[in-house]
This record gives C-alpha cells, structure tokens and sequence, in this order.
C-alpha cells in the first residue's frame, strides 16, 4: 500500500464526512441565524434561547436525512472492504 493509496483514502473519507454533515450544519446554521436575527429585533437577549432551536433542527436534520446519510456511509465502507485486497497488492 502506497502513501498516494492512503492519501487518497483519505481524501475520500474526508469527503463523505463533509457531505454527510452538510445537511445537519446547513440547517442548524439556518436556524441559528434566524434566531439570532429575532433576538436582534425584539431585543432579547436570552443565552438559551440560541440553543435549544439549533439542537431541535439538528434533531430534524437526522430524523429526515438520517437514511441518506447512512447509505453514503454503507456505500463508503463497504467500498473501502471490497477493493481492500487490490490495493493491498
């Protein structure tokens, strides 16, 4: 196995970790604006308030995109098993 092999690896990996946690940090970072954008305008300044509604659309984000995200990473892995003895040799 050469250091290019496990560079590439690598680089995949990295990839399938950035597309799975898209959908989770895109929404929590949606939300989180807009909590953020309603405490400008009402002028309250809750520190608690900013929290729960990113973690309830996190929580939404793997109850809706939960299945996808488990076939990217089945699909990742069982690639990495399955072409594990051509790039051994």
């Amino acid at each position: 196995m050469s250091g290019d092999l496990v560079i590439q690896i690598g680089q995949e990996a990295l990839m399938v970790v950035l597309i799975v946690s898209a959908p989770m940090l895109g929404l929590g970072l949606t939300v989180g604006l807009m909590v953020s954008v309603f405490q400008a305008t009402t002028s309250i300044q809750e520190q608690t308030l900013a929290f729960i509604p990113k973690i309830i659309a996190v929580f939404v984000a793997i109850l809706i995109f939960g299945p996808w995200m488990l076939s990217l990473m089945t699909e990742f892995c069982m690639g990495i098993f399955v072409n594990l003895p051509a790039r051994i040799s």
